[in-house]
């Protein structure tokens, strides 16, 4: 840690702590989080070692295991989680120990049985245990969910229909035997403590829940009741491991849906008391809702806004006494903003951002926060986990990928490496290879981001991605020309060992009448009016004076400023229609009806959002929706008239008003430059959308698989 790291701007979340018998160097915790690369019986792999060692290398606290089956394989969720239900888990725990303490880290595990969503029980014929049968209904939202992605839930869910029966006492009683006997294993393990899930409607959160739980005995009828199988578990850990093992209990704040008959803020701080009584060194607490599969997983237990069960954490905070981790999509500075005001929590735990960056707190600690390579919030990485793969990250190729180094090997004899595009993949690309120590020059015609800045405008966490890039390859002195578009002879001019081709897609106009016409605008159409380059759209006089002062007065040159004078004036009319209704439609839709204006999206196919992970496809069709957007699908549009857009479906003709028609299809890669380099006698490799379109996730593995080969 840098000597004026405390002293310094995260001083507060740089600064040691201590949950129970655990000293902790800093208040950073990465949270569990399943990467389903253990061995089929559930043991750790060396895929599961390298993924915590690069989080204890790059800084972290606390580290928890992910959720890890106590019962294995009964209660189980995934075939590939860690078990800890027999002896033969302790050589792998103990191999984590050893990797993160070399760190200077702590780790703890996460304990769980998944109870009503145990899939392997299910797979395997076996009744899911339950506090109380039948089970209220769940929603699906299957409208949402694509053909191909419904093969995948059923393969993971081993295309059973699952089963439940309200537990026993004596199965109880097995499921308090078995978290204590898990708990002493992690201890022989070597590793610091243990985490009791009593969350997320897993078992002991099903017990925890008014929804679920209706029973009439010992363990259900009144708060009490309902928290006595928490209770026995902390209490029989304690007992069986000691006062210097650390117990901490994950903990819902909240339960989201069903009218508010789950557990709510005032009955999760009772419950957090008891859980403190009982012996509980610290409070994780988060949130989580009835409906997995629907816009209710972006509610609990995956928040989609930044700081979401923040007043949760401070509800609990209040309650206790022992410190309390606060979870929920913070950023360092708002971490840092917490923990100063001393009223919400002691500690912060930051998942996605420590899977898209492991190295935040090195980074912090060294006065660097402009390096810090945030999520982006595209929920990849979480959607593997609803069919049991492993999970990817869009910005960090890396992640599920530890057969990849860290950083690209440094070459014995540096290249020449010519990089043209100064989007994603190529500033990715000049990033690794200027950090591997080849010589490396960029070209970009215009600004550096590419279509992810004008992404940016619509979707505000694309210009994270951008701002880190942009630092980062300053940082690692790769040589920016901008505002020059490169062709043969200026590439030639370099003497290039290899060229990197990273100029993106072409947006084609549909063939259809009235495409041509002076309302109708492409993407690259939007794209020229706000930088003045390229085709230029017809605009009435006045409209095209307000961009060009905006431009010269450098007005739309900052994408925050750029979003925030869109809310009071857009050249664009009052009825719009998006023809395509993808990830760049549907974002652009909610963009437009947030400012004011009536939006249809006419999409072919029967999904929109395709391209989406599920999750982030779940909550922007619901946003675009509760803005106002009208989604027509299995729409063709057949024609575009002066005020208005015809379309087909199911064999009938239907018609929109339109004063303004904006076309978010027909994106395909664009190899042109590339092979006409190849014609030069160059050696090239088109990586990013040139090469395929993959959005973001595709630019960054393809610029990291290019550069590797180098």
């Amino acid at each position: 840690m840098a000597a004026d790291a405390l002293t310094g701007k995260h001083r507060h979340l740089l600064g040691p702590g201590r949950i129970g018998p655990m000293e902790l160097k800093n208040r950073i915790v990465m949270p569990a989080m399943d990467q389903n690369a253990c061995t089929g019986d559930g043991l750790i792999t060396e895929a599961v070692v390298e993924h915590y060692r690069d989080r204890a290398a790059g800084g972290v606290g606390l580290l928890i295991l992910e959720t890890s089956a106590v019962s294995y394989p009964v209660g189980a969720t995934s075939r590939h989680q860690p078990a800890l239900s027999e002896d033969s888990c302790i050589p792998g725990l103990s191999r984590l120990a050893e990797v993160v303490h070399e760190h200077g880290a702590a780790m703890i595990v996460q304990m769980c049985h998944h109870g009503k969503v145990a899939r392997v029980d299910s797979m395997e014929g076996r009744d899911q245990l339950v506090p109380s049968v039948p089970l209220p209904d769940s929603v699906t939202d299957l409208e949402n969910i694509t053909p191909d992605e419904l093969l995948l839930l059923m393969k993971a869910n081993g295309s059973r229909r699952p089963t439940q029966r309200e537990a026993t006492v004596d199965d109880l009683d097995a499921a308090v035997e078995a978290f204590a006997a898990a708990a002493a294993r992690v201890q022989r393990a070597g590793l610091d403590g243990v985490e009791i899930h009593a969350g997320h409607g897993y078992l002991i959160s099903s017990f925890l829940s008014p929804l679920y739980n209706h029973r009439d005995d010992h363990y259900g009828g009144s708060d009490a009741n309902r928290a006595r199988l928490l209770e026995r578990v902390v209490e029989a850990v304690r007992q069986r491991c000691g006062p210097g093992f650390a117990v901490t209990v994950r903990l819902d704040g909240a339960e989201y849906g069903h009218g508010g008959q789950g557990i709510g803020p005032e009955l999760a701080c009772r419950y957090a008391r008891m859980a403190e009584q009982a012996g509980a060194d610290a409070l994780h607490v988060s949130a989580s809702t009835a409906d997995s599969l629907s816009v209710g997983f972006t509610d609990g237990p995956l928040p989609w806004t930044e700081g979401q069960y923040v007043h949760l954490a401070r509800a609990v905070n209040r309650a206790v006494s022992v410190p309390v981790i606060a979870v929920g999509r913070l950023s360092p500075d708002r971490a840092e903003a917490l923990l100063a005001a001393g009223d919400t929590c002691q500690f912060v735990a930051m998942g996605r951002q420590l899977l898209a960056d492991p190295d935040i707190p090195a980074k912090l600690a060294a006065g660097r926060p402009d390096l810090v390579r945030t999520c982006i919030s595209c929920f990849v990485c979480v959607a593997r986990n609803f069919w049991d793969a492993t999970p990817v990250c869009a910005v960090n190729a890396r992640l599920g990928h530890y057969d990849r180094p860290r950083q690209p090997a440094r070459p014995a004899l540096p290249q020449r490496v010519v990089v043209v595009g100064g989007g994603p993949a190529g500033l990715e690309a000049a990033r690794l290879a200027a950090t591997a120590g080849h010589r490396v020059v960029l070209f970009e015609k215009d600004r550096l981001g590419g279509t992810a800045w004008f992404s940016s405008l619509t979707t505000p966490n694309n210009a994270e991605l951008v701002r880190y890039l942009s630092a980062a390859v300053h940082e690692a002195g790769v040589d920016i020309r901008l505002g020059r578009a490169a062709g043969l002879e200026e590439i030639g001019a370099e003497r290039p060992d290899v060229v990197l081709v990273a100029t993106g897609a072409r947006r084609d106009r549909p063939a259809l009448p009235g495409a041509d016409q002076a309302h109708v605008f492409s993407g690259d159409d939007l794209r020229a009016l706000l930088t003045g380059r390229g085709r230029r759209p017809p605009l009435p006089p006045h409209q095209r004076l307000v961009l060009a002062a905006g431009r010269r007065l450098g007005l739309l040159d900052d994408v925050g400023r750029l979003r925030r004078l869109s809310r009071r004036w857009l050249p664009l009319g009052r009825r719009v229609v998006v023809i395509g209704g993808g990830l760049v439609g549907l974002e652009l839709a909610e963009f437009l009806a947030e400012r004011g204006r009536q939006v249809t999206v006419l999409e072919e196919s029967s999904y929109v959002g395709a391209e989406m992970a599920m999750p982030r496809r779940f909550r922007a069709v619901h946003e675009a929706r509760r803005h106002g957007v009208v989604i027509e699908r299995r729409a063709r549009a057949v024609e575009i008239t002066l005020d208005r857009v015809r379309f087909e479906r199911d064999g009938e003709e239907h018609t929109v008003g339109a004063d303004h028609v904006v076309v978010a299809s027909g994106v395909r890669p664009d190899p042109s430059l590339a092979q006409a380099l190849q014609g030069a006698g160059m050696r090239v490799v088109a990586i990013g959308d040139c090469e395929r379109v993959g959005y973001i996730e595709g630019a960054i593995q393809s610029a990291t698989e290019a550069v590797l080969a180098l």
